[in-house]
């Protein structure tokens, strides 16, 4: 689960009662740190919290000092985390400063509204936030960075210190198939806060009661190539077990004009052949060892990195951590090697 996502129902019911909060915001990062900017905590007056800005060393020295901190407005606060003055001596050892703006209701609702919407509607939303002076804590909100570079100079004096944060749009995972082993799989996309979407022609699976943490559970029909709201950078697992399905489902999947940025297929890769000529007769293409080669090349089949895995939850883990690699840019390489890699390089 995501920051935002522990965050917005506390800040809705707040909201709803009319009650006064504080929002924290890590707006800048010197040396290391466990949290990078954009990541918030929310603060209520009964010492409720959501959300965190640090690997928990710094959350309650900001909660004990946020409200009179803020009693005349917005502020900038700046945090050691290797501060040790005794109160709170257990520092993250990250050897970093981190300052975080501190901002009431008064101009904290904006920012969460914004946010809220583009969560729903799973859109990119970037932000401009003054960080000193009169104006601190004024913000304006556009798609794209490149828009909100014209934005702000509409709305701030270009003099004015503007810290600007990008949030890509909420990544999606459609899983074809509602068997168990899909089970896993949705859990652990939700717990990265994905959008989740779970699609089988088989009415009894493709339950919204087996599938609790599911956005949408949809029962796909026979013998027509259902209609996706699969977008670009979303990833797709086929994995109904049923060879008809799959077939349509492929199908439809990459007769678009874009595919999604990954397509899993579950299965040895013998049977993804077998699927891919009979996908080029549903889409009345000449199946070709060219075409053959060029899908292959393209769908992830087998899905999954080698890690191994055996049992359901650990082939889930498997294919999660090839989309989270794929999606993200990743090399799925082990840190201590990549870490040396770029020590290398700078040295």
């Amino acid at each position: 689960m995501t920051d935002l996502e522990q965050i917005l129902p506390l800040w809705r019911e707040l909201e709803a009662s009319g009650a006064e909060y504080v929002l924290a915001t890590v707006v800048k990062v010197e040396g290391s740190s466990y949290r990078k900017p954009g990541a918030r905590m929310l603060l209520a007056a009964d010492g409720r919290r959501a959300g965190t800005v640090s690997g928990g060393c710094l959350e309650a020295a900001v909660a004990k000092k946020a409200w009179w901190l803020t009693e005349s407005g917005p502020v900038v606060k700046d945090y050691s985390t290797l501060e040790d003055d005794g109160e709170f001596p257990y520092g993250s050892g990250c050897g970093g400063v981190v300052w975080i703006l501190l901002e009431r209701r008064g101009s904290a609702d904006e920012v969460l509204k914004a946010l809220e919407q583009a969560w729903n509607a799973r859109v990119p939303l970037a932000i401009a936030t003054v960080l000193e002076g009169e104006r601190i804590g004024q913000r304006a909100f556009a798609r794209a960075a490149g828009d909100l570079e014209l934005t702000t100079l509409e709305k701030f004096h270009a003099d004015l210190p503007v810290w600007i944060e990008e949030h890509a749009a909420r990544l999606g995972l459609w899983v074809f198939g509602a068997g168990d082993d899909a089970k896993p799989l949705v859990k652990m996309a939700r717990m990265l806060g994905w959008y989740v979407a779970i699609a089988d022609g088989r009415s009894h699976l493709a339950t919204a009661g087996r599938f609790v943490e599911a956005d949408a559970v949809s029962v796909l029909t026979a013998d027509e190539l259902p209609p996706f709201d699969v977008r670009t950078g979303d990833a797709a697992v086929v994995m109904t077990h049923s060879f008809e399905q799959d077939v349509l489902i492929l199908a439809g999947l990459m007769s678009r004009a874009a595919w999604p940025a990954y397509i899993g297929v579950l299965g040895p890769q013998r049977r993804t052949q077998e699927l891919l000529g009979n996908v080029a007769r549903k889409l009345d293409l000449a199946p070709s060892e060219k075409l053959f080669r060029g899908w292959l090349a393209d769908l992830h089949a087998p899905t999954g990195l080698d890690l191994g895995a055996e049992t359901p939850a650990a082939i889930a883990l498997s294919i999660m951590a090839e989309i989270q690699k794929t999606l993200m840019g990743g090399t799925a390489l082990p840190l201590r090697q990549v870490r040396g890699m770029r020590a290398a390089v700078r040295g």
